[in-house]
């Protein structure tokens, strides 16, 4: 892939802002994914400044119609659909198990996993008719160990994991990689929402062994790596990027 043509969803903030960054500095041609029309707008432009071709497109990725236009404007753009980063994501409600509603585990369901699902299958549906391409989904490492708290974000985790695994099975012989990425604590808004405090986040520090949280470009690097044809025999995977925190636990996907 010497100049792929990427779509990232969840690019606006965080993570997938950092990943876009991430691939424009390697020559490629962005279509960047969210909801909010000036912070994309604005995005774009920005990658734009660093000599590569890039376009904001607002989706929802809880609906499928706006997924699969969003697919569809990548292709008509470009030509191509080498790569897709699946990064839109919720931590929704964090509370114990006893307090979780219908609605809280929708809201968290319909983005982390009906969202995954629907991006992967138009996802799919560009890369077949092409021969082939390479996707990669963001996870969490509670996508593997389980967090207090957290129940459901946790199970919609656990959930993208299996996806990416059945994905991989399915686009295997037709020429499409599906991995994951699964961060550790990483310094997002997300991440200050879910710990509350700078008590809390003093604590998680003990526990890391690398003594410092991620950094959104330390997760990029990893995508864009998985991504690229260095990777071409890399399918089915989940790739942990934590500093060491899950080094010496028992991981049961």
């Amino acid at each position: 892939m010497a100049t792929p043509v990427v779509l990232i969803t969840g690019a606006l903030t965080g993570i997938g802002r950092s990943t876009a960054f991430a691939f424009a500095k390697n020559g490629a041609k962005l279509v960047v994914s969210g909801r909010h029309e000036d912070a994309g707008e604005a995005l774009a432009g920005e990658l734009r400044a660093l000599d590569t071709e890039a376009v904001f497109a607002r989706a929802d990725v809880r609906h499928e119609a706006d997924v699969e236009g969003l697919v569809d404007q990548a292709v008509e753009r470009f030509g191509r659909l080498d790569v897709a980063v699946n990064n839109a994501g919720t931590e929704g409600r964090i509370a114990p198990i006893v307090e979780q509603t219908p609605e809280s585990y929708a809201d968290t369901f319909d983005t982390n996993v009906l969202g995954m699902l629907l991006s992967m299958k138009h996802e799919f549906r560009a890369m077949l008719a092409q021969g082939g391409g390479s996707i990669v989904n963001i996870t969490s490492v509670y996508g593997e160990i389980g967090l207090t708290s957290a129940s459901v974000y946790v199970g919609s985790k656990h959930a993208v994991i299996g996806l990416t695994r059945v994905a991989a099975l399915e686009g295997a012989a037709s020429g499409i990689r599906v991995n994951a990425v699964a961060p550790g604590f990483t310094e997002t808004a997300m991440m200050h929402r879910a710990t509350g405090t700078d008590e809390v986040r003093s604590a998680v520090l003990e526990v890391i062994p690398q003594r410092r949280f991620g950094r959104p470009d330390d997760i990029a690097a990893v995508i864009v790596l998985l991504a690229s044809d260095a990777c071409a025999y890399l399918t089915g995977q989940v790739v942990t990027v934590d500093g060491g925190l899950t080094a010496g636990l028992p991981i049961r996907a």
